[in-house]
C-alpha cells in the first residue's frame, strides 16, 4: 500500500534527479556537503520538486540526526521540546515542512536556537520566503530555490521507477508515450509518479501494460482528485482563481474560490492572494481595490470561517469587475532592473540631504527648487542622475484614471 513516490524515493544525494544547479559538480549544496558542513537553510519550490527528500538526504550526508515537523500541527511547545534536546557537539537537523505557515511567535522560537547553534534548521516552503518568513530568521538562513523538473528529468524518473520498483516489474509496464503524463504533471515528480501508478492500476493485473497518452488521459478523467490544500491540485486551483480575477470573470472567480473554501483552504491565504492581485493587476486603474483587499485581509483574520466567506466573496467580485492595469507592476520591475545596472551613479548634489553646515558647504541641496514655492506646486527640474535623464519607467495604461493622470503629467512636463 506504499505509494510509488515513496517506494522509489532517492536513498542518497547521488540518486536525486534534477536540481543540478544545487547538487551538480561544483554547485553550492554539493560543495557544502562535501566539506561535511550543513548551514541552516530555506528550501523554496513548488510541490513535488523534492524539498522533503533533499532535507532528509542532506542530514544523512553529514551524519546528523534529523527531526521532522510539520508547521500545520506544531506549536511553540513542541518546538521548544525539540530544541531542548539539541546537543552542543552534534546539534540535530530540524526539518519544518510548510514553514511559511508558522506565525511570528513560532518563528521567533526558532531564532535563538538557530543563532546559538542548538539546531540546524531546514525549512521547506512553497511561498516566497521574503514575504512569509520572519526577516530576522531569514537573515540567518541560506535560501535555495528548487526548480521543477524538465522533460528529460521527468522521463528519467519514470525510467528509474520501471527499473527499480519490484511491483512495476511484475506488471510488465512499457512506456509507449509520455506526453500526457508530463503535461498533466507540470514538473511535479510526485504528481507524475502518482498518475503513472494510477494509470497502471486501472488495467487488469494479469496483462502487460502499455502506457499511451489516451490511456493516461482516460485514467486521469476517471479519477478526478478532490481539492487538497496540501496536495497537487492546490496550485492549479489557485492559478485558476487568480486568472479568473485578472480576466474579469466574477462567476469563475467565485467558483474557484468556493472550491478552495470547501477544501478547507486557509482563508488568510486566499485574502493574501487577492491583496497581491489588487496591486499587481489593478493598480492605479482603481486604487480603491488595494484598500478593499487590505480590509478583506484584516477582516478574514478577525472573523475566520464561516463568516469570512462573505467578505472573501465580496472582495473577489469587486476585484473581478474592476478596471485592470499592470502598469505600476511593470514600472517597479523596470526600475529594479535599472537600479541593479546603475547602482554606481551618485545622487545629484541638489537632491542630497543637507542637515549640517558642512554638507551645505559641500554643495548638498544647492539649487534645489521647493515645488510648493511655485504655481500649482510644481517646477521643472531633474530628479534622476544626469546619465539617466529622460528615462521613462512608468507607462500609463489605457484606462480613465491613468489617462487623466498621464494628461496632467504631460501638461506639467510639457510632453505631448
Amino acid at each position: 500500500m506504499i505509494p510509488l513516490p515513496e517506494r522509489i524515493r532517492p536513498r542518497s544525494l547521488a540518486e536525486v534527479i534534477g536540481q543540478r544547479h544545487l547538487l551538480g559538480e561544483g554547485a553550492p549544496l554539493r560543495q557544502i556537503v562535501d566539506q561535511g558542513k550543513l548551514p541552516s537553510m530555506i528550501l523554496w519550490g513548488a510541490a513535488g520538486v523534492g524539498k522533503t527528500t533533499l532535507a532528509l538526504l542532506l542530514a544523512e550526508a553529514v551524519d546528523r540526526p534529523l527531526v521532522s515537523l510539520s508547521a500545520i500541527n506544531t506549536g511553540v511547545k513542541e518546538l521548544r521540546e525539540v530544541i531542548a534536546q539539541g546537543g552542543d557537539l552534534l546539534p540535530p537537523v530540524l526539518f519544518i515542512d510548510e514553514i511559511h505557515r508558522f506565525n511570528k511567535s513560532q518563528q521567533d522560537a526558532l531564532l535563538a536556537a538557530v543563532e546559538k547553534g542548538q539546531i540546524t534548521l531546514i525549512g521547506a516552503t512553497t511561498e516566497n520566503p521574503s514575504f512569509e518568513v520572519n526577516h530576522a530568521l531569514l537573515s540567518r538562513c541560506q535560501v535555495y530555490t528548487l526548480q521543477p523538473l524538465n522533460r528529460e528529468e521527468m522521463i528519467a524518473v519514470l525510467k528509474r521507477a520501471l527499473r527499480q520498483d519490484q511491483i512495476l516489474k511484475q506488471r510488465q509496464v512499457t512506456l509507449v508515450e509520455v506526453d500526457a503524463l508530463l503535461q498533466l504533471s507540470g514538473g511535479d515528480a510526485r504528481k507524475l509518479l502518482n498518475l503513472f501508478e494510477l494509470t497502471i492500476d486501472t488495467q487488469p493485473e494479469d496483462q502487460p501494460v502499455q502506457i499511451t497518452n489516451d490511456l493516461v488521459l482516460h485514467s486521469a478523467q476517471q479519477n478526478i482528485v478532490r481539492y487538497d490544500k496540501s496536495g497537487d491540485q492546490h496550485y492549479d486551483i489557485v492559478s485558476a482563481f487568480i486568472k479568473s480575477l485578472r480576466g474579469s470573470d466574477p462567476d469563475a472567480a467565485l467558483y474557484w474560490m468556493a472550491r478552495m473554501i470547501k477544501g478547507g483552504e486557509d482563508p488568510v491565504f486566499i485574502a493574501r492572494r487577492m491583496l497581491i492581485l489588487a496591486s499587481e493587476d489593478i493598480g492605479n486603474a482603481n486604487p480603491n481595490a488595494l484598500l478593499l483587499a487590505g480590509e478583506c485581509f484584516r477582516a478574514v483574520q478577525a472573523l475566520g470561517y464561516p463568516e469570512c466567506r462573505i467578505v472573501l466573496g465580496q472582495t473577489a467580485v469587486y476585484l473581478a469587475t474592476s478596471a485592470k492595469s499592470n502598469s505600476t507592476y511593470k514600472a517597479i520591475n523596470a526600475a529594479l532592473a535599472l537600479a541593479e545596472k546603475t547602482a554606481h551613479l551618485p545622487v545629484p548634489l541638489h537632491l542630497r540631504n543637507a542637515p549640517t553646515e558642512l554638507t551645505k558647504q559641500q554643495g548638498h541641496a544647492a539649487g534645489y527648487q521647493y515645488a510648493h514655492d511655485f504655481p500649482n506646486h510644481f517646477v521643472v527640474q531633474d530628479y534622476l542622475p544626469p546619465e539617466l535623464s529622460g528615462q521613462t519607467l512608468y507607462q500609463p495604461a489605457d484606462n480613465p484614471r491613468e489617462r487623466e493622470a498621464a494628461r496632467l503629467q504631460a501638461e506639467r512636463w510639457g510632453k505631448s
